[in-house]
Parts: C-alpha cells; structure tokens; sequence
C-alpha cells in the first residue's frame, strides 16, 4: 500500500500549480455563491422595504417585533414586548414631531413585482386579500348587510317601539333608567323619543333606487322610509321629562330629522321617489323645537361652551356638571349650521361656532393641541390628554366637514392648524407607511402642553380617522393606521373600546356594535368620498381629487371579514348585542341605534357599487352619526355674517391659525396628494406584504 501511494505522489512544481488551481476555482465558487447571496438580499430589499428605501431610521425599533432593518447605532434589541427601550412610539416626537414630507414629495408610484412576498411567489397576504373580489361574492355580503338591518330593524319595531332602543336577547324595548338619574350610560343617549326608529331614517332612504317599476332600496323600499316618516311625525314628540347629553340628542335625532327632510324636500330626489304627499316640514318644525330645547345649554356659561346636558322640559338641571368633553362641546356645528340656513334663523349656528371658537382659543400654546375635558366656567383644562380617541375625535372631524358643507375659510384654517399639530405631536412611527424603516406609523395619546406620552392604549373611536384622513387626500397614511386597527379585528373579531398597544391586550374589552372601521374602510374603497373632495375650492390637493379612493379589493375583504365576524359572535335572538368581552365574546342585552344608522350603512354602501351615493352625480357628506347630507349651494349661504360679534371680541379665538393659500393646502396632510395611489396598485395590497406581517405581530396575531 506504501508503494502505490508513493506512485501517486507528484514532483513539488506540480503540486504547487494544482494547489493554485485549486485555490482560484474554491475563490470562484465562494463569488458566485455571495453574488446569489447579495442578489436574494436584494430582492428581500425590494419585496420588505420597496424602491424607496431610506438608510436613516428616525424611531429606532426597540420592541420584539419583525425588524425591517438594523437597529441604529448603540441600539440593542429588546427581548420582548415591555422591553427596555420599548417601542417607538414610547419615544417622544421632538419640537417639531418627526420629520415628513413636503408637498408635491411623492413616494414612487411603482411597486415592482413583489409587494411584500417571498421571491417566487405571492406569500399569504397576497393569495388572501389580491385579486378580484367576484361580483357575485359582492351581491352576496350586500345582501347579508341588508338583512342584517333588516333584522335589526324589524325586531326593534315589532319589540321596543315606542322605546329608545332594543334589547335583543330578551326581545324587549329599553327606555331611559328612571330610577337610577346617574346612569349616563343610558339616560345621556335615551330620551323616551323613539331612538332607533328616528335614527335609521336616513339608512330606509338612501338607499332606494329609481328603476322601471318598484322602487327597490338598501333596507327595504321607499314606501317603508314614508312609512317610518309618517310614524315619527305622528308619535314622536320632545316635550318630556328626560335629561340627554346635548352631543347625543344633537347628533342622533336632530341630525337624522334635518337629513330626513332634505331627502323628502330634495328636487332632483336622487334616491327614488322619497316625497311625502302632503308633507309640510313636520320633520324641520320637529328638529326646530329640539334644538330650541338644547338652546338652554349655552345659556349663563362663562366662556360660551356649554353644559353637556340639558332637560328637555326644564332646562340645565340645577345639579348640573361644569365639566365637558371637547367632542361633545364642539361638534355641533354641523347640525346647527345646517338648521339654522335652513330656518333663516342665525341663533342655532351662532351658538355653535361661539363654543368651537371658544375652544380653539383655549388650545396650548406649545404644542397647539387640546385637551379632552375642559371647565365650561373658568376654561380650565380638566383633562389633559390630547389624542384622536374619546373626548376629542369628532371635533376634528366638524372642523373640515364644517367647512366642505359651509364653505366657511375660517373652519378650513383651523382644521389646517390643527392637523398640523397632530402630525407633529400624536404622530409616532416611520415617516411612511410604505416604505421607509422603524415601527409603523401610529397616533398616540399625549399631553397637551408638552407633548409627552400619557398613557400606552388607543380606542375604537379612532378608527374613524383614517376615513377623515381620505377626504384630505392622506391616503398613505390612512391605509396604514386602518391596517392597524384591522389587524386588532382580526385578533378578537371585534374591535375592544380600548386597546393597549404595549401589552397587546385589551383594557377595556367590550365592544358595542361601533361604525368607526367599517366608516374608514367604507371611505377608503369606494368612489363615492370623490364629491367631497370636489367640494373643497381648489381641493386639499393640488391634482384630480378622482383618485382619492383606491377601490382595492383588499377593502372589500376587510368588510366581509366584519360581516361576517358580526354575524357569527353578535346575532342574537331578536338582532345583534353588544359583546361584553371580545374574547370570551359573551354578551349584553344591548343593540344601540347606531348600529343601524351607521355599522349597516357604511356594510351595505361598501358593497352596493351602483348606489345613488355614488352614481347619482349629487355631491353627499356623512355626519359623525352617519346622516347623509348633500352638499349644496343651499348651505353656502349665510347672509348674517355680520350677526357674529367677532369685532367685539366674543367668541373671537386668541390665537389666529396661518391662512393657508390654496396651492399649499397639500402640506396640510403632511406626506402625501391625490395621486399617491396610482391604478396599478388597484389589485394589489394596498400596504405591503412586509409591513402587514409586522402590524400583525405588533398586534398579537403572529
């Protein structure tokens, strides 16, 4: 054996030149095996962080959570969700909130191959939410949203009509809790005037369709929204012994009778035939005298915001609270404003705008935020935290839909303002949803004066906010905080009335049957947020406002994910309750009256393509009750301007907003115009793959 291996062996010279050899081909094959390596990097790049990848990270990841890049200098992973460092949105904004872009500062519009998946492959999210949703499929979940009210509906009428509300699993109705004054929990939202039924006016109506023959509609057909009109005219009445919240009364009754009497009244009547033979303004009379009734509220308050509550017999009751919310306080303007240019009658709006104005100059000089609760008398906050949620969402909200119904600069100018501080202060995360590096973008709560974060939970209510971010045009950033706020749906079926974003549980669990997702999704897909848009002289951006909405299937998905979570865990015997605890899913014997004027609206009109909402060429706004307005040149006039008594300095604000001019409006919503949705993202996720799987462990569902 010796001798054949000394055959083998070769002369030194030779050895050495194989050696090489060998050398230069094992360097060859590691080359090409890092090329590889730095090609599938590549595509990782291009699928998780998109063409627009950026090398600074502003918010350094410090949660357990999939890492989209590496952690900044100095910075260590966390080993869990109450980590260290804790997440990014623990850390302050800064003086000026973290950096965005201007306007006109686009992000690219193509999205390349992969969006978000494996390379050589559409991934989970792709094979669930991309694609078509079938036209047939969509007839199906209409239909489902019809008998979902229709069961509502019917069950409430044949069970607790006259009462307020329904009870669904007894089958019985509920009125105001007489024997217990200090349940507001009740007796500020029941008045002993028939709720529901007022309530839903407007959802029997908008959906009726002219056609050859009958008059087919969303809930029914146009003779049951005359025969519900005729009920309220002929039982409802508002002189009764009930003390209700200003806020709710004004929302819920007086703005579905104003929208009631538009649609009857409506000379082009773009749902059908909705006129009432004989019909005289008994709904416009009916919401005159309950507004009267709430005038007494903004009566003999210092500051001119006014009691939350009022008797509807008697006035502000003697015991009566000094503290109110800033939603509640000024967030009437819109039903106001409307009754008051309907009548002629200056009172109603005035009162209105001295409580919004008298809050807005209350605002920090900091941060230009507001509180959640202020001191109608001395104009003391009470409150200090400043978010989207409870206590503050609908203020928002009136300041730009006042201004798209009116047309008043003044609403636009503070609205300006205001979502300027929001973005700067509440805004915590990457710079943008869909590209970029860090946790995703989120809106915490905070301390109005300084800034700092107050607590770690968000709330239900503000889901409403990425369907106000549409009508501005942010709808990148809108896209990204709805997937937030779906991924919690996903997790319970439900969305919990409070939510705690670091311990990824709920804190306040139940869950009353609310409209806020379905409203921003609604918002989000379909074509109908196109006339609000239109509606803003020179738009919030500066191109074609006809893109706003991304019609993405993905939206339709997301719908029938609630459709159908509603149906499994909150159909009870006579409608659908309120779920008590969102993960046990058991129950209360509630079904409140928004549940049909606003949750099954926003179903049905998702699905329903062909609506007049959308084909009918009107312009519409929806209240933050979900009552259907046109936008009209009707509303536009105010010829008693010179009643307001801003020169004498009531109501007149402190501080003055910058005037924004119409080619910087853009900037308003911070990162984004019109065009940041382009029609090849029609059919794909509308946020990327990556960015969907890191909401979804930020949640808890991975």
């Amino acid at each position: 054996g010796r001798r054949r291996r000394r055959r083998r062996r070769r002369p030194r010279g030779e050895d050495a030149r194989r050696a090489r050899a060998t050398m230069r081909w094992r360097a060859l094959v590691l080359a090409l095996l890092l090329l590889r390596l730095g090609l599938h990097a590549a595509l990782w790049l291009a699928a998780g962080l998109g063409p627009g990848l950026r090398l600074r990270q502003r918010f350094p990841l410090g949660l357990g959570l999939p890492r989209l890049s590496a952690p900044a200098a100095g910075a260590g992973a966390a080993p869990g969700p109450a980590g260290p460092a804790g997440p990014a949105w623990l850390r302050p904004a800064g003086p000026a909130g973290p950096a965005r872009r201007g306007a006109g500062e686009c992000g690219p519009a193509h999205w390349g191959d992969v969006l978000g998946g494996r390379p050589g492959g559409r991934d989970e999210y792709e094979r669930r939410y991309s694609g078509a949703f079938p036209p047939q499929l969509r007839a199906r979940m209409r239909d489902l949203a019809r008998g979902m009210f229709v069961s509502g509906y019917d069950n409430y009428m044949a069970h607790a009509f006259p009462q307020d509300e329904l009870d669904p699993i007894h089958c019985r109705g509920r009125g105001p809790d007489r024997g217990d004054p200090s349940n507001l929990n009740i007796n500020d939202v029941l008045g002993n005037y028939s709720l529901t039924l007022v309530d839903a006016l407007d959802t029997l109506a908008v959906s009726a369709r002219p056609g050859a023959g009958v008059q087919r509609a969303i809930m029914g057909n146009s003779s049951e929204f005359q025969k519900a009109v005729k009920l309220v005219i002929s039982t409802v009445s508002f002189d009764k012994d009930s003390t209700v919240q200003v806020f709710e009364a004004t929302i819920r009754v007086l703005g579905s009778l104003l929208s009631a009497h538009r649609i009857i009244t409506d000379a082009t009547q773009p749902f059908g035939d909705m006129a009432i033979q004989g019909y005289d303004n008994e709904l416009l009379h009916l919401a005159h005298d309950l507004a009267v009734r709430l005038l007494p509220a903004f009566e003999n308050t210092k500051t001119g915001i006014p009691y939350p509550r009022v008797n509807l017999k008697t006035g502000v009751p003697p015991d009566s609270n000094n503290e109110t919310c800033t939603a509640g306080a000024g967030s009437l303007l819109l039903e106001f404003g409307i009754l008051s240019r309907l009548l002629g009658d200056p009172t109603f709006e005035w009162v209105a705008r001295r409580a919004v104005k008298a809050l807005w100059a209350l605002r920090s000089n900091e941060t230009g935020l507001l509180g959640n609760v202020v001191n109608i008398q001395t104009g003391h906050w009470v409150g200090r935290q400043s978010g989207l949620g409870a206590g503050l969402d609908s203020f928002y909200e009136y300041l730009l839909k006042a201004y798209i119904l009116f047309g008043e600069q003044e609403d636009l100018e503070m609205f300006s303002a205001a979502y300027r501080s929001i973005q700067g202060h509440l805004r915590r995360g990457r710079e943008a949803c869909n590209e970029g590096e860090g946790d995703p973008p989120l809106y915490v709560n905070v301390n109005m004066f300084s800034g700092q974060l107050m607590n770690t939970w968000v709330d239900s209510l503000q889901a409403f906010f990425p369907g106000l971010q549409v009508l501005i045009g942010d709808v990148e950033d809108a896209i990204c905080l709805h997937a937030f706020y779906y991924a919690i749906w996903k997790r319970y079926g439900a969305l919990p009335e409070r939510y705690n974003w670091q311990l990824q549980a709920p804190e306040v669990p139940f869950y009353p049957l609310r409209p806020e997702l379905v409203e921003s999704t609604y918002l989000l897909y379909q074509v109908g947020v196109r006339p609000l848009a239109l509606a803003l002289p020179g738009g919030l951006c500066a191109s074609d406002s006809r893109v706003l909405a991304t019609k993405n299937p993905f939206y339709l998905h997301v719908g029938m994910d609630i459709l159908q979570s509603l149906e499994k865990h909150t159909r009870v015997k006579c409608g659908y309750a309120t779920l008590h605890h969102v993960v046990d899913k058991s129950k209360e014997d509630r079904m409140e009256s928004f549940f049909l004027s606003e949750t099954c609206k926003y179903l049905y009109l998702l699905f329903d393509e062909e609506n007049p909402v959308h084909k009918s060429g009107s312009r519409f706004l929806f209240t933050t009750e979900g009552h259907v307005v046109s936008v009209d040149a009707q509303l536009r006039e105010s010829p008693w301007k010179e009643f307001f008594p801003e020169e004498a300095g009531q109501g007149r604000p402190r501080k003055s907003a910058p005037r924004p001019r119409a080619q910087e409006l853009g900037v308003i919503n911070s990162s984004s115009n019109c065009n940041r949705v382009p029609d090849e993202r029609r059919y794909s996720l509308p946020l990327k793959s990556a960015y969907m799987r890191q909401i979804d462990h930020m949640v808890g569902l991975l």
